[in-house]
């Protein structure tokens, strides 16, 4: 069948009567048509030929069909029905489902509401850092849950997607300048053969899986208030079978191309902690080639579109500007915040993060969330009075230098959040970036830090009035860090912090 013989099928599952009278909305892509009709979605694949998938005969339309609710059924199931079957009997009339001849094949869907996409929300203005924290989680959650892939050779597929773009990019010679893909290209390769070892540990230790391969915001709708990940490649396994924090690159650049720089640190540091493993801060080093490539891929597809028109000329050269940048990030920081009790700390450091450069912002390490970690404690437990022993306590401030080092080691900044009110944890903390380090010290009186630890819900801190009242005798000794006054409004304190570290957020980032 070429493309022209599934016309008829494309008529009969446009007409409304064949939804009982719904109107029918559809949508073509490349390689698929979809029909939404009431509460159900139809989609078949087109009769196409690509280098990347083979659509040409039945055969294969069905087991690609197949294969679509065999892999998304692990990231959504409820949007994901199963297969129909297209009919015709010996009349020639088209059924859905009925006893004549298949002639093609749908993979039936759930029908949600589209403006909750999150391409959708993310236009809208409506992906907020409480929403792009539950995205964090949910993208960490599937990752939990899909299948590792040994020898899978990821390295290699990075050398094939350099090569590709390389390619493509350079038939687009009126929107890309030579120049400029010989740098690109040189720089990736460059950084690839920097990363190998990387990539190679982290296949070894099952960071390469069975990803979801397409992760951008307009592959993920809001369900009953959580973030679902849907459409995942099915067409052809190599293409998701991918380290996770290439998947992961995809989402952050999606969001940074938008300029939603809060959310998609708010991502990155959520995926970092529900994943809580240490490789992962390693693997930081390999978010500016990841990130660039998903940018480049999007320039080259972009460019590469029919009738293509101004619009659609900037977003190639735009996305094309973006993995340069992506690719070149600036020297990373450590910056720590300390205080007593109710001083605003994390707050702040939230509100910092994504101002600290390399993009997509800093790598939060709280002291409180590490020690909820070393006890096997979910995040909003509340440890017993043994849990904060002087020796637990340095137990804890060594495991943040440790998680730092690591984070800095990779070329990512890091915002330490933390009381130090020790002078040997200052300067602990302080040496592990000399000539790139920055302590502030929140302060505010004792009846301000009373009371916000008294309204807290839901946080990572176990201090209360009791804790803030007897932190009120520290002896902090001599503070070398910049003193901030925190005791009015956090939008007051963030100020104040960003005046205080200008040389290393002199502008919105």
């Amino acid at each position: 069948m070429n493309p022209a013989e599934q016309q008829p099928i494309i008529d009969f599952l446009t007409d409304p009567a064949t939804h009982s009278g719904a109107v029918v909305k559809r949508i073509d892509t490349h390689a698929a048509s979809v029909f939404l009709a009431g509460g159900r979605v139809l989609k078949i694949k087109r009769a196409v030929r690509f280098p990347f998938l083979d659509y040409s005969t039945l055969d294969k339309r069905k087991a690609a069909c197949e294969a679509e609710i065999e892999v998304n059924r692990l990231y959504a199931p409820k949007i994901y029905r199963g297969v129909v079957t297209i009919t015709r009997d010996a009349g020639g009339g088209l059924a859905i489902g009925g006893e004549g001849e298949p002639i093609e094949y749908a993979v039936e869907m759930a029908r949600f509401d589209e403006t909750q996409g999150f391409d959708h929300l993310a236009e809208a203005g409506r992906v907020d850092l409480a929403l792009a924290d539950a995205l964090g989680r949910a993208v960490a959650t599937a990752h939990e849950a899909v299948p590792v892939v040994k020898d899978a050779g990821f390295a290699e597929t990075l050398a094939g997607i350099i090569s590709q773009n390389d390619g493509e990019l350079r038939a687009a010679s009126d929107l890309f300048a030579a120049g400029d893909v010989d740098a690109l290209t040189a720089a990736s390769r460059a950084a690839l053969a920097r990363l190998r070892p990387l990539f190679a540990a982290r296949e070894r230790e099952g960071f390469v899986r069975r990803c979801h391969g397409d992760l951008h915001l307009g592959n993920i709708v809001l369900i009953d208030g959580a973030p679902v990940l849907f459409d995942a490649i099915e067409f052809n396994p190599k293409l998701a079978t991918i380290d996770v924090f290439y998947d992961l690159a995809f989402l952050l650049m999606d969001l940074i191309e938008r300029d939603l720089i809060g959310a998609a640190t708010a991502v990155l540091n959520r995926y970092l902690a529900a994943t809580n493993h240490d490789g992962n801060l390693d693997a930081l080093a390999a978010l500016p080639l990841l990130m660039s490539l998903r940018a480049a891929i999007r320039a080259k597809v972009t460019a590469a579109r029919p009738k293509r028109d101004a619009t659609m000329e900037k977003s190639a050269r735009d996305y094309f500007a973006l993995a340069q940048r992506l690719l070149a990030p600036p020297t990373p920081s450590l910056i720590a915040v300390g205080g007593l009790s109710g001083t605003g700390k994390s707050v702040l450091a939230r509100g910092l993060a994504a101002s600290v450069m390399p993009l997509p912002g800093a790598v939060l390490l709280r002291s409180d969330v590490l020690r909820k970690t070393l006890f096997k404690a979910a995040e909003t437990e509340r440890l017993p009075a043994f849990a904060y022993t002087p020796e637990v306590t340095a137990q804890v401030y060594a495991a943040l230098a440790a998680q730092a080092r690591r984070v800095l080691a990779a070329g990512h900044s890091a915002i330490v959040d933390a009381v130090f009110a020790k002078r040997p944890e200052r300067d602990a903390i302080a040496q592990l970036a000399p000539g790139a380090f920055h302590g502030l010290f929140l302060t505010a009186d004792l009846d301000t830090r009373v009371s916000r630890v008294g309204a807290r819900k839901a946080d990572a801190s176990d201090a209360d009035a009791s804790v803030a009242r007897a932190q009120q005798h520290y002896d902090l000794g001599l503070l070398e860090w910049t003193e901030v006054d925190a005791s009015g409004t956090p939008e007051e304190t963030l100020r104040r912090s960003r005046a205080a570290l200008a040389t290393v957020i002199p502008g919105r980032a």
